[in-house]
């Protein structure tokens, strides 16, 4: 490979983790200016890499820009309507009384598909707390398993950010994506539980004071004045009804409160599978020469990513929220969830302007010669740079578009199925959340872990499941 080339790859990606790690800059900024760096070491003409930056940054935000700001208007309404509580309780009803970590696990992974890991986690888990003080024991496995089936979901299902964002970096099918992600958290769900338990009774005795009591403590609640519930302050200072109230409409039940979740992944997935037996029967699976037929039109209109999110955001609306819910008050709620999208948005466009940048300059292109020139298998690539930006700046959706940017020129020269691509990037996201992780914070802090006992716990069981992907992640090679 050209030394200068091997260069500008080098400065781009160190660039990216000096910025967020060393300045008060962000990732977005960094994928910029690591374009830039690359650009410039590359040899590459000064407005030729402005160009690649802009037409980066506007095509990977037409395909995944609209779906990741409904996806988030979907998780916003289901925190503040009460319905992820619902179905939360739903679950741990379904599952059984000793099977409450399973129940955690399969919570937690169903919740963090359209709500963000942090939000969703502070939603949840009072249902934890509450579970440990009927038991009398067991938080800390509740904790872990409700957190970690978060992360799965979080980093391998869209309408999720970060797996989007690969997806469209990458030019993936996204329904494609939904189910291998979800075969994926099927598969990595009892890696979960299994360390979960393990570790939960070795480190209930050293829980932090404060939480213990919090949890263990016997809690008595005085609800208001004339009232028979309470209210629960979700993130942001959003009130949302826990139980019903004299004259107030109750909170959703399980049942709509999946509606809005299961309805758009149903007519995204059947879109896929529609459109691939189609393809198979015109004899087009290369899909060069492509038409769908009649009877495909009106599934691949409806599976359309956007058009099945715009259907789960209306069902979430007009289901989930009471009737005399104030227009205003709606509509603050959405703006709220697009505005925790704003900084994702970004650095995803930045994550295609970055990838733009190594193909036009010729990175992507020595890269790829250079690894067919070695025995390593292709699809450890995304993988392991995404494991190493990971352990660099802590963030698993900048892991993810960084190592889908620097994997997109590498695609067609090593045969690199897009599928695949896309999962080693968000399997290898996952490893080792520490210190330089805000979610690890979050996760820790709740369960009452400190120290070594955090790395113990957390640290640990999301390098379990970064582990046990890679068997996965070859199986998937092979099959696709």
């Amino acid at each position: 490979m050209d030394l200068q080339l091997i260069l500008a790859l080098i400065a781009g990606i160190a660039t990216i983790v000096v910025i967020v790690l060393a300045t008060r800059l962000d990732a977005f900024i960094a994928l910029l200016l690591a374009s830039v760096v690359t650009g410039i070491v590359a040899g590459q003409d000064l407005l030729s890499i402005v160009d690649a930056i802009t037409t980066g940054f506007g095509d990977t935000l037409a395909s995944i820009g609209i779906v990741i700001g409904l996806g988030v208007g979907i998780g916003k309404i289901l925190e503040v309507s009460g319905a992820a509580d619902s179905l939360a309780r739903a679950f741990l009803r379904a599952f059984g009384k000793g099977r409450e970590p399973w129940a955690m696990g399969t919570v937690g992974s169903l919740v963090s598909i359209p709500v963000f890991c942090d939000s969703g986690y502070v939603i949840m888990n009072p249902l934890a707390r509450s579970i440990a003080r009927v038991k009398k024991g067991g938080y800390v496995t509740l904790a872990l398993a409700l957190g970690c089936g978060m992360t799965l979901t979080h980093h391998m299902v869209p309408p999720t950010p970060g797996p989007l964002a690969a997806t469209g970096i990458l030019g993936a099918d996204i329904g494609s994506v939904i189910l291998a992600g979800v075969v994926f958290t099927v598969v990595l769900l009892p890696v979960v539980v299994v360390y979960a338990r393990w570790i939960g009774p070795k480190l209930e005795p050293v829980l932090n004071a404060q939480v213990k009591h919090d949890v263990y403590a016997e809690a008595v609640v005085e609800p208001a004045s004339g009232s028979t519930g309470g209210v629960l302050t979700g993130e942001g200072g959003d009130s949302v009804v826990t139980d019903s109230t004299p004259g107030s409409p109750k909170k959703p039940g399980a049942f709509l409160g999946f509606l809005p979740l299961i309805v758009p992944l149903l007519l995204i997935v059947a879109n896929t599978v529609s459109t691939a037996i189609d393809k198979n029967a015109q004899g087009e699976l290369a899909g060069d020469a492509y038409e769908p037929s009649g009877w495909v039109a009106p599934l691949a209109f409806l599976g359309n990513p956007v058009v099945a999110l715009i259907i789960g955001l209306v069902l979430a609306v007009y289901t989930l929220l009471p009737r005399v819910t104030p227009r205003s008050q709606v509509q603050s709620w959405l703006a709220d969830g697009a505005a925790s999208a704003g900084l994702i948005l970004l650095i995803t466009g930045a994550g295609g302007s970055f990838g733009l940048v190594l193909r036009e300059s010729g990175v992507g292109d020595a890269l790829a010669e250079a690894i067919a020139s070695i025995s390593l298998p292709a699809l450890l690539v995304p993988f392991l740079i995404a494991s190493l930006v990971r352990l660099a700046q802590g963030s698993g959706t900048v892991a993810m578009i960084t190592a889908a940017s620097v994997t997109a020129p590498l695609i067609a020269p090593l045969g690199l199925d897009p599928l695949v691509a896309v999962m080693a990037c968000t399997a290898g996201s996952m490893v080792f959340s520490y210190f330089n992780d805000s979610y690890f914070w979050v996760v820790t802090r709740f369960t009452g872990l400190d120290g070594i006992n955090a790395i113990k716990g957390w640290s640990g069981i999301t390098t379990a499941v970064w582990i046990c992907s890679l068997p996965l992640l070859f199986v998937l090679d092979l099959v696709v």
